[in-house]
């Protein structure tokens, strides 16, 4: 238990305070959006309520999870989950690993007493999803009351942790499983390395309806793991720190195979999440901003910087001549060369 509470409990902390994004680029940037001068609109009149996996939000925004199983990480969650029910967003918890292993962990991922209206997503790996089965997972799912549950893709973030799994097998007909015979909806996620096309191909074959991109361009999971560990971890996570496909590739691919698309990776603003919807994405997930604000000054920096990024979003909408999210994917844009490439 010792281990797993440490190793949480520096996730956190690296993330709040170090360096621990990806040096490349989102390639968000790329895809650039037409100014309307003449919007025709009131700033009223842009409604960006959009249902997700059967719940309304206010805004297409997940709050995207980060940690668990410790008293640390549980205040985490309570107060992002918080910010969540005040604000109308989505709300998803990390991983929930600790649960498998030690039940008691379970009230640290508990959040439905202070976000009972919330899209809430549980969590769990997919090494870990082969392994405890439907059943397992189920019951992960229905001890905190969770809408949907992302099952997770790090084999990157494994190879480099000295105490990561090694052995991937059987992952792929686990998740065939889950999506036919769990009782609340799947969403197959990566961890900050993107999805290439073979591999959402392979996905809706097995009868996937959503993804969670998480592409290359935000937080770096391989460059936390090389902050911490031996020096063979560091070493690793230092050269695949910047490993992956970019966000903005991610998301294209994702709806050229006609799945729900959640973009994530390096969702820093407002901007960035017109952008992302622009490309194709039905709502974007982050973490790292409202992190750092929570660990900076607590509960209204958080809830400042939430509004900040729906205020964000809003405004380029009306710029965009947008009334809705789903009118961002029709707006006028130029991409750039790099993302061409990538799409070609």
């Amino acid at each position: 238990m010792s281990v797993i509470v440490d190793r949480k409990n520096a996730h956190l902390r690296l993330c709040a305070e170090e360096d621990v994004e990806h040096r490349g680029t989102t390639l968000l940037e790329e895809g650039r959006l037409l100014h309307e001068a003449l919007p025709e609109l009131s700033l009223d009149d842009v409604d960006l309520s959009t249902e997700i996996l059967g719940r309304r939000l206010a805004a297409p925004i997940l709050i995207s999870g980060m940690s668990g199983g410790t008293a640390e990480a549980g205040r985490l969650n309570r107060a992002l989950a918080t910010v969540a029910q005040k604000c109308g967003l989505g709300f998803g918890v990390g991983s929930q690993r600790p649960m498998l292993l030690h039940p008691e962990t379970a009230e640290s991922y508990r959040v439905r007493d202070v976000a009972p209206d919330v899209l809430l997503l549980g969590n769990v790996g997919f090494v870990q999803a082969r392994d405890a089965g439907v059943a397992g997972v189920a019951a992960l799912a229905e001890a905190i009351g969770a809408d949907g549950i992302c099952v997770h893709l790090n084999a990157a973030q494994e190879l480099v942790q000295d105490e990561g799994d090694r052995d991937f097998r059987g992952a792929l007909d686990a998740i065939g499983r889950l999506v036919d015979e769990l009782p609340v909806p799947v969403v197959v996620k990566e961890t900050g390395s993107g999805l290439a096309p073979a591999t959402l191909a392979r996905l809706r074959a097995l009868g996937v309806s959503w993804v969670d991109v998480s592409g290359a361009g935000g937080t770096s999971w391989t460059a936390v793991e090389s902050l911490r560990g031996t020096p063979r971890q560091r070493a690793l996570g230092a050269e695949l720190r910047d490993w992956g496909i970019p966000t903005a590739a991610s998301i294209v691919y994702a709806r050229r195979e006609g799945l729900g698309t959640i973009a994530s990776g390096g969702i820093r603003s407002g901007h960035d999440a017109a952008r992302a919807l622009a490309l194709g994405a039905d709502a974007v997930s982050l973490a790292l901003p409202l992190l750092r604000a929570f660990a900076a000054g607590g509960l209204d920096p958080a809830l400042a910087a939430a509004h900040g990024l729906v205020e964000g979003l809003r405004s380029v909408a009306l710029l965009t001549g947008c009334r809705r999210p789903s009118d961002l994917a029709k707006a006028p844009r130029v991409l750039g060369p790099g993302l061409r490439a990538w799409l070609a």
